[in-house]
């Protein structure tokens, strides 16, 4: 069994899509998945599974929450190694990182085009940076994010796919308990 970490869009946001934890491993565990935790109220199911296409394993979760839930929830796997990696990526020069207010990653099912990257860097301004690595985007904000004209629906409209974001915190969390 290989362990994965579920990054789900839509779970416990704004008061519209809540779902207690409880019922969210329950939800996963009715899937055969095993070994189900979450990680804070925002939608981190950790689990595992039998080896097999990740891809396949990530519509199946996502039809199942459909069903269950009555709405659309993105799901973004990673395994525990690759949540390391990312937790341990420097996309910025430390001084950066120490001004900033916050560095928020952005999870995708697939790495950008040259073209969405291109429009994702056309927003940079003196309060927002961003760095793309593979599936994952990082957001380094310099002020408060409600001081920011950048939001996930922006990103979203511009970059033309789904993503779901966690403060850096939260994944570097994620990796110190599950990481390997």
């Amino acid at each position: 069994m290989a362990r994965a970490i579920a990054f789900l869009r839509a779970i416990n946001v704004g008061g519209r899509h809540t779902v207690t934890m409880t019922e969210l491993r329950r939800m996963f565990e009715t899937m055969g998945l095993k070994d189900v935790e979450t990680f804070i109220a925002s939608g981190n199911v950790i689990f595992s599974a039998p080896p097999g296409d990740p891809a396949a394993l990530q519509r199946k979760i996502e039809q199942h929450l459909h069903k269950s839930l009555g709405y659309e929830v993105k799901v973004f796997l990673r395994t525990e190694s690759e949540v390391a990696a990312i937790a341990q990526y420097k996309p910025f020069k430390e001084a950066r990182l120490r001004t900033a207010r916050v560095l928020n990653v952005a999870f995708l099912a697939a790495p950008l085009d040259a073209a969405a990257i291109k429009a994702l860097l056309a927003l940079r301004t003196d309060i927002d940076d961003f760095h793309v690595n593979g599936r994952e985007v990082y957001w380094l904000c310099m002020k408060k994010q409600s001081e920011s004209k950048f939001s996930n629906v922006r990103f979203e409209k511009i970059v033309a796919t789904r993503a779901t974001f966690r403060g850096l915190n939260t994944v570097a969390k994620l990796a110190a308990k599950y990481g390997r």
